[in-house]
């Protein structure tokens, strides 16, 4: 067996652990507990830096370097995922010969990555979309809070559940409503910031908790809907936190884009729902606006509906009573979901098999330091 000089010991000292480049091959060294070890230093999962990777001790007594992207852990000795799983990283075999750290020209074992028998985000990951050219599937997203055991009246749901209730009966439209706050998901944990890979499709999240409750959201919003209408209330001038929660996990369909030019959103309709007590309905509808077109949704025209009773309206109990007697909020709802709708028929027909976007791409983001 071939071994190639890689760095001296001294550059690996106890309780340490680096990459080190061996010709084209990136291997990770480890020296803890008095012994020198070597791993494939590509992540399986997504190809995270092992050597940056953070060293824990499991149930079984052993050390594991888990990755920094999204904490996928090999056994130090063996290269082996921990117990219940097949995973494998390449494992190389290491002397020391003069002081320098030689590793095997080729693994003593190879990296594998076990097929699991049920995947339960195939759907997500094959795109396996529900949508046909007479399909008129209508999402509603509401943003409101409130606590589940005391709920309260809400303006901007019931607005989206009128639009709902239009679409089914005057375009004989699929619908359905998910109320962000009934589910149970974690906050975006910025992989994209330690590198534009991380951030996958699906989510990383997803894939480490698969009944995360963002995934109800991707399959709805990217693999069922023709349209989606967001109703939110305005809170200190801006959308709901929980649109902003929601808008934060909704980097996965947008980094699509930007690292494989690959646009999930095609010929999808949104529009809005806006109230609050306070004013800035513009401010809040430009924000969506930019959001969802970012995605690749297409805006109707007049697609958004703004409610609100002014600055000085602070008699708050007030404020559904007066809503729920105007004019103008059903009428505006009907007309919002009427262009809405309208949009999504005709653009049913354009062809978007070559969509491409002017956003940046990550070919092009080096040419920033050149």
């Amino acid at each position: 067996m071939r071994h190639i000089p890689l760095i001296p010991l001294l550059e690996l000292p106890e309780n340490s652990h680096k990459s080190v480049l061996s010709g084209k091959k990136q291997i990770a060294l480890f020296h803890y507990e008095g012994r020198i070890t070597a791993l494939g230093n590509c992540c399986i999962h997504e190809g995270g830096d092992l050597g940056q990777g953070f060293i824990q001790r499991l149930d079984d007594g052993e050390l594991y370097v888990a990755c920094p992207w999204h904490g996928w852990q090999y056994n130090l000795k063996s290269g082996k995922a921990p117990h219940g799983y097949e995973d494998r990283q390449d494992l190389y075999d290491v002397i020391v010969e003069n002081g320098m750290i030689m590793v095997s020209e080729e693994p003593v074992k190879k990296a594998f990555r076990a097929a699991h028998a049920v995947d339960p985000l195939a759907d997500l990951r094959n795109l396996e979309y529900q949508t046909t050219m007479k399909s008129l599937n209508v999402l509603g997203i509401s943003t409101t809070n409130m606590n589940r055991d005391l709920a309260r009246p809400s303006t901007s749901e019931t607005a989206l559940q009128s639009a709902l209730d239009f679409a089914a009966s005057e375009f004989g439209a699929a619908t359905k409503m998910i109320k962000i706050r009934d589910l149970d998901f974690r906050h975006c944990e910025g992989y994209y910031s330690r590198h534009e890979k991380a951030c996958t499709w699906p989510c990383s999240i997803s894939e480490m908790v698969p009944e995360d409750g963002m995934s109800d959201v991707y399959r709805a919003m990217v693999l069922w809907a023709d349209a989606v209408i967001l109703a939110t209330p305005i809170r200190w001038g801006n959308a709901s936190s929980l649109f902003y929660k929601m808008a934060e996990r909704l980097n996965t369909v947008q980094n699509q884009i930007t690292i494989h030019d690959k646009v999930l959103i095609k010929n999808k309709v949104a529009s809005f729902i806006i109230t609050g007590g306070q004013d800035n309905v513009q401010g809040v509808a430009g924000n969506l606006n930019s959001f969802f077109t970012d995605l690749g949704f297409i805006l109707p025209p007049f697609n958004f509906v703004g409610w609100s009773r002014g600055w000085i309206a602070e008699d708050t109990e007030n404020n559904y009573n007066a809503f729920f007697r105007s004019r103008y909020v059903k009428r505006s709802v009907k007309e919002l979901v009427t262009n809405t709708l309208r949009l999504v028929i005709q653009v049913k027909h354009m062809d978007v098999a070559d969509l491409h976007t002017p956003k940046p791409d990550i070919s092009e983001a080096g040419t920033l330091l050149e």
